[in-house]
């Protein structure tokens, strides 16, 4: 009886090329995850702040005072962001000073709860003016330190030209909307803001 003699089947390694020729697939190899660029995150970052200040500044522009409801809604994110600060070591190793500018909201409803009120103009005017910062200032910076909280890695991956940027961007976006609100008789009517649920500013054009 013949013994069997050995296998002419080649192993799969061995069976890939053949003659030059693939004769097998090799296992393909899993894609490593895309990390983000840092003109990605710039662009994240300076998006999504402009659209938070553009309201308020072109309120500003166009009413000559900033909603309480902005107002508001800025003072409840930024609390909220300077407790989890506060409480999380973490997080406030993260943001180390910068948390500080999340109680300027809070600092200015306690000076319009603190000053009684007056027929004083100036005063009005101060507190109208720091009201205004708080909103228009403090929403960058509310944003970049909520950001930082969820996106630790923001700070370290976007370098000191790519904040220039953003905070450049959001300054021209924010002179822009205040601009466009003082001078918003020349684009829009009076119904355009009727329709759109808000009142009529000083000065709007009566549609035609």
């Amino acid at each position: 009886m013949r013994r069997p003699g050995p296998s002419l089947r080649a192993p799969a390694a061995a069976r890939w090329y053949r003659g030059g020729v693939s004769d097998a697939e090799p296992p393909a190899a899993e894609p490593l995850p895309r990390a983000p660029l840092p003109f990605q995150q710039v662009g994240v970052i300076a998006v999504g702040m402009s659209l938070a200040v553009w309201w308020p500044a072109f309120t500003l522009g166009a009413w000559g005072e900033i909603f309480f409801d902005d107002l508001l809604t800025v003072w409840a994110a930024a609390t909220a962001a300077f407790l989890v600060a506060a409480l999380l070591p973490g997080a406030r190793k993260r943001l180390g000073w910068t948390s500080l500018t999340l109680l300027v909201p809070t600092v200015v409803l306690l000076i319009e709860l603190i000053l009684p009120d007056s027929d004083d103009d100036l005063a009005a005017v101060v507190v109208a003016l720091i009201a205004a910062l708080a909103v228009v200032v403090g929403i960058p910076f509310m944003i970049w330190a909520l950001a930082k909280v969820i996106w630790p890695e923001i700070g370290e991956s976007i370098p000191a030209r790519g904040k220039l940027l953003v905070l450049l961007t959001v300054f021209v976006i924010a002179v822009a909307s205040f601009l466009l609100g003082a001078n918003q008789s020349r684009f829009l009517t009076c119904q355009d803001f009727t329709i759109s649920g808000n009142s009529e500013p000083p000065g709007c054009t009566p549609a035609t």
